[in-house]
């Protein structure tokens, strides 16, 4: 036979629901907590990159300016050779450069977009339970 089941009281039901509540809010601070190093690292990683490109940009200038040297000194081998290492090196630049930006773009800013959006359905939901 079945027992008759006791419907929990008002003051277990505002217990429970302030103990879910605090649950959520450390869940959802937890996943704004792990979006923020996860685009951080994304922000290091595009800004190294940028570091990188400039770097290569500088060392292919250089290049260039031996290639320009190099070019009225000798004939063509010698500069020839030399402006394809300074190509190179600038080619190689601007990728970084392009995939450093792209990183810094996908990074900032640095919000918790999920976490955001996570807490302001969860805002809903309680809301519209509340008015039921």
């Amino acid at each position: 036979m079945n027992a008759p089941t006791q419907e929990p009281s008002t003051a277990e039901l505002i217990s429970r629901v302030g103990d879910q509540v605090s649950r959520l809010v450390k869940d959802e601070l937890e996943l704004a907590k792990a979006e923020i190093q996860r685009k951080g690292k994304k922000l290091g990683l595009g800004v190294a990159l940028g570091g990188v490109a400039g770097v290569l940009a500088w060392f292919g200038v250089a290049a260039l300016f031996l290639a320009a040297g190099a070019a009225l000194a000798l004939v063509l081998p010698v500069w020839a050779a030399a402006l394809i290492v300074a190509a190179a090196l600038l080619l190689t630049a601007g990728v970084c450069a392009a995939v450093g930006v792209g990183d810094i773009k996908k990074a900032t800013p640095p919000v918790p977009e999920q976490a955001i959006d996570s807490t302001r359905r969860d805002i809903a939901a309680v809301k519209e339970g509340a008015h039921r």
